[in-house]
């Protein structure tokens, strides 16, 4: 990465210069006791650094200030207090969710029997914690926390629970899928929040209803952009998601209109080599507008 003769670091897209280290370390001395919480959130204010929604981008600052600090261009004041809740620590163990018992007695019907079905984003809600808990329970993937912006759906029929979906934000670096984009990284940068990632999607193993997963994906084109743009303040223009072909052959992403893009690399994000570690996974990829490449910033 090359920057500016005047650039200190780029941090998640920003470009931090001399003069905007000196600005730190002037807000640094003008609050000698606040702390480092307090500090990134009188830093956002001055330089108006806020999330499309309004929120302060406080989190990030905190990340930029770190890097800063960790380079010895400034000296924050130390730590005061550390989140207990082992969700929020790195690499420490994750609380697997509490087992909610639900009727499993066996769905077998055509899709018109089981409408009006009911589609509910549930994150924050109690039924977090039941869709949690299936996904944990009937999933091949089991359960793991989505990291990002996210979105849960809870699918009813009659009462009864028929399909989870959980949505986070997408992969940073997925080949196929820039190239079908027409991405370069700048553009890539900028836009990818514009992007949704289908982490999880469950039809409960004793649900037998053709048709039903293709429906719910279309549901989900409609929903995921509105409830995106309600819960984070901007929207999300493309849909994509990752099938184990050893597996299954993403046959209702298919059938919902769905575009194959291409395979992973089968290294995973962290990979030290170039050799695969794991399973190469198909990447699909649904457009939510005709005009998605020009949204998304494409040169191709």
């Amino acid at each position: 990465m090359v920057l500016g003769m005047d650039a200190i670091l780029r941090y998640r897209g920003r470009v931090i210069t001399a003069p905007d280290v000196a600005a730190i370390q002037g807000l640094l001395a003008a609050h000698p006791t606040a702390s480092r919480r307090a500090l990134s959130e009188h830093l956002c204010r001055l330089w108006d650094w806020r999330q499309p929604n309004g929120a302060l981008c406080a989190m990030v600052c905190r990340g930029l200030m770190l890097a800063l600090h960790r380079a010895g261009h400034i000296t924050l004041p130390p730590v005061r207090w550390v989140n207990p809740n082992p969700l929020a620590r790195r690499g420490a163990a994750r609380r697997p969710p509490v087992p909610v018992p639900v009727e499993a007695t066996p769905v077998c019907a055509p899709l018109a029997a089981l409408r009006p079905l009911t589609i509910r984003e549930v994150r924050g809600t109690p039924a977090e914690a039941l869709v949690n808990s299936l996904v944990a329970q009937y999933h091949p993937l089991g359960y793991t926390h989505p990291v990002g912006e996210q979105l849960k759906y809870l699918v009813t029929a009659q009462g009864r629970p028929v399909a989870c979906l959980l949505w986070a934000s997408a992969p940073r670096h997925l080949g196929p899928r820039d190239h079908f984009i027409g991405w370069a990284a700048e553009a890539r940068g900028r836009q990818l929040r514009s992007l949704a990632y289908n982490t999880r999607f469950l039809i409960l193993p004793w649900v037998h209803v053709p048709h039903l997963a293709s429906h719910l994906l279309g549901q989900m084109a409609r929903l995921v952009p509105a409830d995106w743009q309600r819960r984070y303040g901007h929207p999300v223009v493309f849909l994509e998601t990752f099938v184990d072909p050893t597996h299954a052959r993403g046959t209702c992403y298919r059938a919902a209109n769905w575009h194959v893009l291409g395979q992973t690399t089968g290294r995973g994000k962290n990979a030290p080599s170039k050799r695969p570690t794991r399973s190469r996974k198909l990447i699909l990829g649904y457009p939510l507008r005709p005009d998605f490449r020009a949204i998304l910033g494409a040169t191709g």
